[in-house]
């Protein structure tokens, strides 16, 4: 049995500043490293007792300060990962969300949407994250651990359950699956048909307010 944890890392600088995240690194709120405190105490109640883990995150800032945190509670290293990134929205990053708003250029409701030039100078394309993310996933499910966890970023979701499951990622121009910020999405492999099932998305019962 292989069950795999997509962690949306939550909080952080740029969502409480009302700025476009992407590619910039802002890190977590104090109220971000709370929520990673108890994301990691919900992953050591749900993984047992000297079950090998594997731990993999985006390499932002903020994804990586949630990564540490629950390595620490877990006993395991991050495996850094770069194409784990959220999706970029070049020039746009860092900026105000309502600068993004004015010049955002809406995907078609038919037609070609993963591959669709939004407006803003340097944006990846949906289908260029797709093929980053894929790629990445290829290689984390290749190891085979029977629990792993990814650090990641709600944008970057889709393709991470996407590759699980094994849709071509050509086929999600339309369909989206959303974590919000500090949540748990569980996938999991069953060993004998090899069945892959997505048991939770976006789960945020763990979350208290302190």
């Amino acid at each position: 049995m292989r069950t795999l944890y997509v962690i949306a890392h939550p909080e952080s600088a740029h969502h409480v500043d009302g700025l476009v995240g992407g590619w910039y690194d802002s890190e977590l709120t104090a109220g971000g490293l709370a929520a990673a405190a108890q994301i990691a105490e919900e992953l050591r109640a749900r993984i047992p007792d000297g079950a090998e883990v594997e731990l993999f995150s985006s390499d932002l800032l903020r994804a990586q300060q949630a990564a540490e945190v629950i390595g620490a509670r877990l006993g395991t290293v991050p495996v850094i990962d770069r194409a784990l990134r959220e999706k970029s929205y070049g020039v746009a990053e860092g900026k105000p969300q309502a600068w993004l708003r004015e010049r955002f250029v809406t995907p078609p409701a038919t037609g070609e949407r993963l591959g669709h030039d939004e407006g803003i100078a340097g944006a990846e394309t949906m289908g260029g994250l797709a093929r980053r993310v894929y790629a990445a996933m290829d290689s984390i499910l290749a190891r085979g651990g029977e629990h792993q966890i990814i650090v990641t970023h709600g944008g970057t979701l889709t393709f991470v359950v996407g590759a699980f499951l094994g849709l071509p990622w050509e086929t999600l121009g339309y369909a989206r699956f959303r974590g919000p910020s500090g949540s748990i999405t569980e996938l999991r492999e069953d060993d004998y048909f090899h069945n892959r099932e997505l048991v939770g998305l976006g789960d945020t019962g763990h979350l208290r307010r302190e």
